[in-house]
């Protein structure tokens, strides 16, 4: 009983801080520069609202117990793969914005980023297929370990902003930064309790109430994040000797297009008529002063 109070007050401070955090951004007008983060929080939120709202359901209809647990099941599964979705653009989303100043190492990034999404979404559903497979059984191991993937990209990426964010002529009380604090605190967050849940046999656990917990403070700290005013960006003065610097000319070296010469063969037509005109001066001059060729 002291677990499900427990779990049910942390339930309740989780809706009020996401509300909380999404009212501040909105507040704040962030939503669209960092719009991944605003429908992670838009999706969670709703997906409280809607698990809570089904809860007092349950309890007041014990006969309909069934199909309650059902829905329940389903909108916690469904939530839970939109949100580890979600936490990974907003990532990717985060990513460009501290990468901003340096479009080579941008691009060289995102570029890095979507085809290691694209291999680890390949594995993860290789992954999911197993002997003696029922709907639920996979619909719970495809989204625990799309979420421990998902987590798993989403810190490896933070850790590269998190170095990179004095360079970048951020400070450690940018919105950025702390975007990036919340969004590994999540990540860390859901790698322990996606290879936990999918075994689970109980809703009021400890685990649950730690995972609550976290999600609470990764929430307060988006809200107080956006709710102060952020610094300026400072101008970025690399020295020569940087990495980043050598690495964004060679980033955007690769992506430039190549030069292009004409050898031979080119007909009249691939010619403006003021050319043509030019052309056909200049060979008469040759052939009236040959001196001057």
């Amino acid at each position: 009983m002291n677990s499900q109070l427990a779990i049910d007050l942390i339930s309740a401070g989780e809706c009020l801080a996401c509300a909380a955090a999404l009212f501040t951004i909105l507040l704040r007008k962030q939503f669209r520069s960092y719009l991944s983060l605003s429908l992670f929080l838009v999706m969670r939120l709703a997906s409280d609202l809607v698990m809570g709202f089904l809860m007092t359901q349950k309890q007041a209809h014990q006969a309909s117990y069934k199909s309650f647990y059902l829905l329940y099941f389903y909108v916690y599964w469904f939530s839970y793969a939109c949100e580890a979705v979600f936490l990974l653009m907003a990532v990717y989303g985060i990513y460009r914005l501290a990468m901003a100043p340096l479009h080579g190492l941008q691009r060289l990034g995102m570029l890095v980023f979507r085809w290691a999404a694209a291999i680890s979404l390949a594995v993860t559903l290789g992954l999911a297929f197993g002997p003696h497979m029922t709907s639920s059984r996979f619909i719970m191991r495809l989204v625990a370990q799309l979420q421990q993937t998902s987590s798993i990209l989403t810190l490896c990426l933070l850790l590269f902003v998190c170095f990179a964010i004095r360079p970048m002529g951020l400070s450690y009380r940018s919105r950025i930064f702390g975007a990036s604090l919340g969004l590994g605190l999540l990540a860390t967050t859901n790698l322990v309790v996606s290879a936990w849940i999918s075994s689970a046999h109980h809703l009021y656990s400890l685990i649950n109430i730690g995972n609550g917990l976290a999600i609470c403070s990764a929430f307060c700290i988006w809200t107080v994040y956006f709710a102060l005013p952020e610094p300026k960006r400072r101008m970025i003065i690399l020295p020569t000797t940087s990495p980043f610097l050598r690495w964004n000319q060679i980033s955007q070296a690769l992506g430039d297009e190549p030069g292009y010469v004409a050898i031979a063969g080119v007909p009249p037509e691939m010619f403006a008529d003021a050319e043509i005109e030019v052309m056909k001066r200049a060979s008469r001059k040759m052939v009236e002063y040959p001196e001057m060729a």
